[in-house]
Formats: C-alpha cells, sequence, structure tokens
C-alpha cells in the first residue's frame, strides 16, 4: 500500500487526500487549523491538527514513515518552502509541492521538491484547449516543452494508417496509444499499420510547438 501525508486542507489538499485514501492508499491529512482538520477525519486514513513549519510537530507526527509529501500549502512562498526543507530533513523520499507562480516553482525546486505543479494553470490550460479546439478531448502538460494530448483523428486522416499519414515525420508527434469509447479498448503503441477509423481517440506525444500544429487538421 502507498503511503501519502498530505500538508494543507484548502480544496486541492483535501481533494487529493480524499482521492489517494478512496483509491485505497494510506493518507496523513495535515493542517494548522481545526476545522478543515475535522471536515476531513472521517475521509483519510489519519488526520491531525499541527503547524508543519515546525519540523518537532512533523517528527511526532510520524511523517518520515510516509513515501511521499504534498505540500499543497501553496499560497505563502516562505510557508511551503519552510515545509519542504523540513520534509527533506526528515528523509521522505518524493516531495510534490503546489506553486502559484513560476517564481514560486524555482524556490521549492531550489530547496529540494521532486515535482512543482500549478493545478490553476493545468486545469486553465485545458479548459482552454478544450474550448478553442473541437478535436482536442484532452490536455497534460509534462514540461515547459512537451505534452500528451488527446484528439479525435481529423477526417484526412480516417481510413489511413498511421505509417500512410507518416505522423511521425509529418507532424512531429507519436501516436502512443488508441482509445475506442464503444469498446472501452486501449490500444497501447499501435502499430504504424492501424488503420485510424470515426470513433478512436489517438494520444499522442510531442513538443507543444509541434502538437499545436495539430489543431488545424
Amino acid at each position: 500500500m502507498k503511503t501519502f501525508v498530505v500538508i494543507g486542507l484548502g480544496r486541492f489538499g483535501r481533494a487529493v487526500a480524499t482521492e489517494l485514501c478512496k483509491l485505497g492508499c494510506e493518507v496523513m491529512a495535515i493542517d494548522a487549523q481545526e476545522e478543515p482538520v475535522q471536515a476531513i477525519v472521517e475521509e483519510v486514513t489519519h488526520a491531525a491538527c499541527g503547524d508543519a513549519r515546525d519540523p518537532e510537530v512533523l517528527r511526532a507526527l510520524g511523517v518520515r514513515n510516509y513515501q511521499c509529501a504534498i505540500v499543497a500549502s501553496g499560497a505563502d512562498v516562505g510557508t511551503s518552502a519552510l515545509i519542504t526543507l523540513n520534509l527533506k530533513e526528515l528523509g521522505l523520499s518524493q516531495i510534490i509541492c503546489k506553486a502559484q507562480s513560476h517564481t514560486h516553482r524555482k524556490v521549492l525546486e531550489k530547496i529540494g521538491a521532486d515535482k512543482v505543479i500549478f493545478p490553476e494553470h493545468e486545469s486553465g490550460v485545458k479548459l482552454a484547449q478544450g474550448l478553442s479546439f473541437s478535436n482536442i478531448l484532452n490536455y497534460i502538460e509534462l514540461s515547459e516543452d512537451y505534452s500528451v494530448m488527446e484528439l479525435q483523428p481529423p477526417k484526412s486522416w480516417l481510413g489511413r494508417s498511421i505509417l500512410e499519414m507518416d505522423v511521425r515525420n509529418a507532424y512531429h508527434v507519436n501516436v502512443i496509444a488508441v482509445r475506442k469509447p464503444k469498446t472501452h479498448e486501449m490500444m497501447v503503441a499501435p502499430g504504424a499499420n492501424y488503420v485510424m477509423e470515426a470513433g478512436d481517440i489517438l494520444v499522442t506525444l510531442g513538443r507543444n510547438a509541434d502538437m499545436d500544429k495539430l489543431h488545424d487538421l
């Protein structure tokens, strides 16, 4: 069983903590305020009220015994940075932090955060993609340069194979999977001779600049 500690029980932190618990993980939820702790106590494995800026509080709660920490209290750069430093000193193997800006992200990465996320930014990008381009179904930004995107094949691609369309060389993206919603089938790494059909959902990987070109097809 995977074990997580979630620090900061705002909307984002609470959503992460409760979903991880639903997925069968052991979850310790921590917040400096009593009210959010009481609100989540029935939805996670453990819930505690404590100031994570104090390393002694984290030690007393046994945080060092968890595999991954999620620092969800991202509104204050100083607070999240101090909590991250405390977690590093306790020896947690993975620390994921929420940030509000690129500057905030750089600070957290400098002091040892393994991954820094922008929930509002990422959800905003997905919404914009969905609103702007009718063939884009999902969009996941992997980094500043690369993304994974789900899209319906353009009409000009239907009835033709991945090789025939020369997708990799012509568009510089890779079709890494094909989803078939009607049959709930997922074809991972389809062969070059796979013929694209109406209703298919292509899962593509590539540089953001190249993925943008697929919008206009």
